[in-house]
């Protein structure tokens, strides 16, 4: 094991296409871990190891590998840039250390950046900048750290300047080291040169020093007396306090580049081991001890009881599930039992791993402050604790947005369903974004996922992953039925039913109730008229009759049911008889009492920033949609409104594309309400 003050857990973020991949792919080949370097372009990226990664030439799933740079020994998560796998960056972030946040030179801070920025500062983490794409015609270093400054809500300090712009871009300025830096394209930038600052660009470069160390002073004493008497500050000095700044998270150091020709990549790694922390350096994890109830800190030390953070699963064929473990103290060894806090569960850990991508190197024990995959923990999930027994602590759980779009799947033949039920369930524990549930109205499996790209990968996963045949459709609306006015009806049943005679003869009222006030029954006869056992039968009969509707079958609701007067003769009444008059009188009152078709209406809550108000609004009026509540915040407005379901399907999708993907929205159901078209429609 390495040094905890060695390690670096650091994590890649950015938005789809500003070139992570791209750039972990020189990181791994200048580090040594690969002997060659794969393009995202031509589906051979060793990150991106998944057949629809390499087709789609996007990240899908977080993949992990370790490298060693300087003696230092770097864990890298390589996450997603597209919203709709906004989980795998969530829960990465979760167990990172610090993070390498990279933005395209022409696009600045796009909105999955500006998503993934505020999902690191929930968790404090700790972040460099590395301007990519500088070779691209339209490309401003200047422009995107004027809006990391506006959108960001950070200090952004270049450490470096680009040398040369667009095509012309031919290497970078080291403000630090005060030398200019420029990569060999003979040997794919492996040789790095250095050679005083020219003169035509002196200038800039100590102005942009100067700025450099104006940031630096209010941080060290030593640095502003120098600073202020004017004599040399020696670069290991602005390190040191550099270090300091990105620890306290005081701003944000900004490198640049241009990873696809292979220029500014090694800056970059030094940088990580430079400013950003090791385990040591992060304040201790928080978990709450379950027999003392109280809230514990946990300090990272190795020789310590052992706790660890499941913060990914990955399902296999051969070996079950891969758990992947952020280690916060102690050791684990191969072979050893853990305890599963939250489920209260002891399990074996069979197998500890080194992962790189999907390939695999077998590890005897992993300590704390290290990151590994763990094979033999069955019934762990996402967010589960592992430890020991004598010392529960739980840590806190991770925290996942709410599945907002949903199909429904059904195998080609029955054979298939169980086959298809225990794919879903796998791909559910994999992904805590993915849920499944079934239909008891219709009987129809409802997948529920994150957008469409989401859903559309996990629909091709179980039919090339899987191998399994199904159908995939659009959810139906689950709809229900009422009526409009109040009807009195008598019912006379008679049947002759294996040479017996059953006879009913009842009159009920149906009338409509408030809206959310539920079904009712009850009986306005006196004691005596009839016995109590044929009072339930009818009852029996009209709540059955309750979950087949009136017209088109969809449950009925808000129908309040008199039982006004029965006929009784003991020969021939009898419960099967007042039962079947019970549905029968229910069903025929309800046909002549205005019957109408009710639908979910869903509460809306959309924030987006002030620019695209006026869209959002629009798009929620063409949907049929109710505003509410507008309500103003710094940057960000807060719509509240109300739509029917059935013309929210594409809803989000749609949201993200007319806010740039930077609006983000939530709805859950509110009450039902009389279709507009009614049973016309």
């Amino acid at each position: 094991m390495a040094d905890l003050s060695s390690i670096r857990n650091i994590g890649i973020i950015a938005h789809i296409d500003a070139g992570k991949t791209t750039t972990i792919e020189r990181i791994l080949f200048y580090t040594g871990k690969t002997h060659r370097m794969g393009e995202v372009d031509n589906g051979e990226a060793t990150m991106d190891w998944m057949d629809q990664e390499q087709e789609r030439g996007i990240t899908i799933t977080a993949a992990a590998t370790t490298c060693y740079w300087r003696d230092h020994q770097v864990n890298i998560i390589d996450t997603p840039g597209h919203v709709d796998f906004t989980a795998e960056v969530e829960r990465s972030l979760r167990v990172l250390d610090g993070a390498v946040t990279i933005f395209d030179a022409v696009g600045g801070v796009e909105p999955q950046s500006e998503t993934v920025w505020h999902q690191a500062d929930r968790y404090h983490v700790p972040k460099i900048a590395y301007v990519n794409k500088l070779d691209r015609v339209g490309a401003s270093f200047e422009n995107v750290l004027a809006e990391i400054r506006a959108k960001l809500g950070t200090v952004p300090v270049a450490l470096q300047l680009p040398i040369g712009a667009e095509t012309e871009f031919e290497g970078v300025i080291d403000l630090v080291g005060m030398r200019e830096l420029r990569w060999d394209p003979a040997d794919q930038g492996v040789t790095v040169t250095d050679s005083p600052i020219a003169a035509g660009r002196e200038e800039v470069a100590h102005a942009a020093r100067e700025r450099l160390l104006d940031a630096l002073a209010s941080l060290s004493d030593e640095l502003t007396g120098l600073y202020l008497a004017g004599g040399q500050i020696p670069a290991e000095l602005v390190r040191k306090v550099l270090r300091e700044a990105v620890l306290q998270r005081s701003f944000t150091p900004v490198l640049c580049g241009a990873s696809l020709r292979n220029v500014g990549v090694q800056p970059l790694l030094d940088a990580v081991v430079d400013y950003l922390p090791s385990p040591l350096d992060v304040p201790p994890v928080t978990g709450h001890h379950l027999k003392k109830e109280d809230a514990v800190e946990v300090p990272c030390r190795p020789d310590a009881f052992p706790l660890g953070l499941v913060f990914k699963l990955q399902a296999t064929r051969e070996a079950g599930n891969l758990c992947y473990v952020r280690m916060y103290s102690g050791r684990i060894k191969e072979g050893q039992v853990v305890y599963n806090v939250g489920r209260k569960k002891r399990e074996r850990v069979n197998r500890l791993l080194r992962m790189h991508a999907n390939q695999q190197v077998q590890l005897d024990q992993v300590e704390a402050g290290d990151i590994a995959a763990v094979i033999g923990l069955k019934q762990a999930r996402t967010g589960d604790t592992i430890g020991v027994e004598a010392f529960p602590i739980l840590l806190e759980r991770m925290h996942f947005p709410v599945p907002v779009i949903s199909v429904a799947i059904e195998p080609k033949t029955l054979s298939e369903r169980k086959k298809l039920s225990e794919v879903l369930e796998v791909l559910s524990i994999e992904d805590p974004t993915f849920s499944v549930k079934e239909n008891e109205e219709t009987g129809e499996l409802i997948i529920s996922g994150m957008g469409e790209l989401h859903i559309d990968v996990l629909v091709t996963r179980i039919f090339r992953e899987f191998k399994v045949e199904a159908r995939v459709g659009k959810p139906q609306v689950s709809y229900r039925e009422t009526i409009g006015k109040a009807i009195t009806h008598v019912e006379r049943y008679h049947r002759t039913i294996a040479g017996k005679e059953h006879e009913a003869v009842i009159t009920v009222r149906v009338e409509p109730l408030a809206r959310g006030a539920g079904n009712s029954f009850r009986s306005a006869l006196a004691d005596g008229d009839l016995p109590e056992e044929l009072v339930e039968a009818v009852e029996r009969g009209v709540t059955a009759a309750f979950g087949s509707g009136v017209v088109y079958g969809y449950p009925a609701h808000d129908i309040g049911v008199t039982l006004v007067a029965a006929e009784y003769h003991p020969n021939t009444s009898t419960a099967i008889a007042f039962e079947a008059a019970g549905a029968l009188s229910f069903d025929a009152a309800c046909r002549t009492a205005d019957p109408l078709l009710l639908e979910p209406i869903m509460a809306v809550d959309v924030l987006t920033p002030s620019e695209f108000l006026g869209d959002v609004i629009g798009t929620i009026n063409a949907r049929g949609g109710l505003i509410l509540n507008v309500e103003n915040k710094p940057g960000f407005d807060h719509v509240k409104a109300q739509a029917p379901l059935a013309a929210l399907f594409g809803y989000t999708t749609s949201l993200r594309s007319i806010s740039q993907g930077r609006a983000t929205s939530t709805m859950e159901f509110s009450h039902f309400a009389e279709k507009v078209g009614g049973f016309a429609t």
